[in-house]
């Protein structure tokens, strides 16, 4: 790494350890990850420090989380989420559909289709401004809107799970780590991420080791676990990385554009819960797994909060992954068949 390459990153390590440290001491739900994001966002806003992501930072972060998420997979949970098959999908259907109020709140403001629609879309940020940039739209407020999306569920989301809706029923007993399997899945799992990531599919880093993870446990029937302090450590490299897209200037930049999206954000929250307790009355499946699953986040945000919160993580990563599909498949098609309809 370059000297002046490390001069703009080695502050942010040490600014999201601190800031993970404060929020575990006030108890703040997924403290290392809100505390972290938190830290530099501050830092960035109020210094004139402008902290630079750790380079491979969030991936690795990812690519924790990714084994972590597989691991919870077993033949018996898997079992589980396929007989629900067709909720999850019709789940994962209604969350992407809702996003249609916030593309409605952005062309009230005055933006062009293009910024407007893939600036919604529950996505991922790096997807979402490829296919932008296909049709169009200005990047840099699609970036805005993807971030400002993820840092609002983030912040918001852990906190009122926690505090409204309680915790999950508590492990029976701590599945234990077995150190022979990891040393066998952190590199199989790198591996397939970097050729995940050669294809220039979505998410390899987390996709990627998720798959391994998954996969192996699922066919010698696993109960292991990541050893203690892993998630924390998840947490503050994710988090660091989500921080330091945010500074003083993206905040004074277009209110107008930023408060549609937080109000977009929210309705869209709303109806995540609303569709998730009219699902979950028809089922016997878990309320609040069901609410934090189609909750329009990040993957891995998502992933970390069912674990901190002890609920089903396989269905909500099977509600996240199935929203995402939707939307990378059927988001193109759908805008273009929007113009040619609007065109004629």
């Amino acid at each position: 790494m370059p000297e002046h390459g490390l001069k703009h990153w080695w502050g942010t390590p040490l600014t999201g350890l601190a800031g993970g440290y404060l929020a575990s001491l006030i108890g703040w739900p997924l403290p290392w990850m809100v505390g972290s994001l938190l830290a530099i966002i501050l830092v960035r806003c109020l210094t004139p420090w402008q902290l630079q992501e750790i380079p491979g930072g969030r991936k690795c972060g990812q690519w924790i989380v990714g084994i972590a998420i597989g691991l919870h997979f077993t033949p018996m949970v898997m079992e589980q989420v396929l007989a629900h098959f067709w909720l999850i999908l019709a789940g994962a259907l209604l969350t992407s559909a809702s996003s249609i109020i916030s593309v409605w709140l952005m062309r009230k403001s005055g933006e062009d289709r293009a910024t407007a629609f893939f600036s919604s879309m529950p996505g991922g940020s790096g997807e979402m401004v490829n296919l932008g940039a296909r049709n169009g739209a200005v990047l840099s407020r699609v970036a805005a809107g993807q971030s400002l999306r993820v840092l609002t569920v983030v912040l918001s989301v852990p906190a009122a799970f926690r505090y409204l809706l309680g915790e999950g029923a508590p492990a029976l007993q701590a599945a234990p780590v077995n150190y022979y399997w990891l040393a066998l899945l952190f590199p199989a799992g790198a591996f397939i991420a970097w050729i995940w990531q050669r294809l220039r599919q979505p998410n390899p880093w987390l996709f990627g080791p998720l798959l391994v993870s998954a996969s192996v446990s699922i066919a010698w029937d696993l109960h292991i676990s990541l050893p203690e302090g892993s998630s924390q450590i998840a947490q503050w490299l994710i988090g660091s990385g989500l921080g330091c897209h945010f500074n003083r200037a993206f905040f004074r930049r277009a209110p107008s554009f930023i408060g549609r999206t937080l109000l977009g954000t929210a309705m869209t929250m709303l109806i995540a819960g609303l569709c998730a307790a009219g699902l979950s009355s028809m089922t016997h499946l878990d309320f609040r797994s069901m609410t934090l699953g189609m909750m329009p986040g990040g993957i891995a945000e998502m992933s970390l909060t069912a674990e901190m919160l002890q609920l089903s993580v396989p269905l909500v990563t099977a509600l996240q992954v199935m929203r995402l599909l939707f939307v990378l498949f059927l988001a193109e098609p759908l805008f273009k068949y929007w113009m040619r309809k609007t065109s004629l």
